[in-house]
């Protein structure tokens, strides 16, 4: 499988990731690639999900946390650069196959790390039946985009209210709440953030390909339908 690179380190935008994988689908002739991402302080939501149910729209304003909708479908997710997005793009035209292939990836970096993990029927990854890994999926131009948040820490305030939007939500649940069906990677290594990266990179990559500065400009163009999206510009 193939590590994708870009020519240049600078803060890029949610959007820019989510066009990126869309690119590499609909227009590179890879079969497999990878590659890993982190942005600022962002909420990204489902395909089919109802925004004023599930994103605390003030909060996010207020606290400077941009919104996103994704072409996939699942749940909402708060993202940050303590957490590690992945992005898989697989020649395989089977979702389940795509997903079941990913979660396998993660499960075996994770024992290479010294953690015991396991996958769900949700296409989860729980250590010690706590979540550290969610997955989505779909299919565009005869591929399968598979992407997912790995938990290696993160600002739980942040967390907590940017995706639940209701008083009463934030009574019930609270923080205990939410830290009793998830945890943080960080709690079962000692490795750090930039050492997983390099770990997973060696696993899973047997090869790479950094892209160009025509087809970077390329994907920022595409990455601007994510960003004209009606809904997307009230929100923001």
């Amino acid at each position: 499988m193939k590590y994708l690179l870009l020519p240049e380190t600078k803060d890029r935008s949610l959007a820019f990731y989510l066009a990126m994988e869309e690119y590499v689908a609909r227009r590179m002739d890879e079969s497999d690639c990878f590659f890993m991402w982190q942005v600022q302080p962002s909420v990204i939501f489902g395909r089919n999900q109802v925004v004023e149910n599930e994103v605390n729209v003030d909060y996010c304003r207020a606290h400077g946390i941009s919104m996103y909708r994704r072409k996939s479908g699942g749940g909402c997710v708060y993202a940050d650069m303590d957490n590690l997005m992945l992005s898989y793009v697989s020649a395989d035209e089977n979702v389940n196959f795509a997903f079941n292939r990913f979660i396998n990836m993660v499960l075996l970096v994770l024992r290479k790390m010294g953690v015991e993990a396991t996958g769900t029927s949700h296409n989860d990854v729980l250590i010690g039946g706590y979540k550290v890994c969610g997955t989505a999926c779909y299919h565009v131009g005869g591929k399968s985009i598979v992407h997912s948040t790995m938990l290696y820490d993160t600002n739980m305030e942040h967390m907590l209210n940017a995706i639940t939007p209701s008083r009463e939500k934030l009574q019930k649940k609270g923080i205990e709440s939410v830290r009793q069906r998830i945890t943080l990677l960080k709690d079962h290594t000692t490795m750090s953030l930039d050492e997983i990266k390099i770990l997973i990179r060696n696993t899973l990559c047997s090869d790479k390909r950094q892209l160009t500065a025509n087809e970077v400009a390329d994907i920022e163009q595409l990455e601007q339908s994510y960003l004209n999206n009606e809904f997307i510009k009230i929100l923001q």
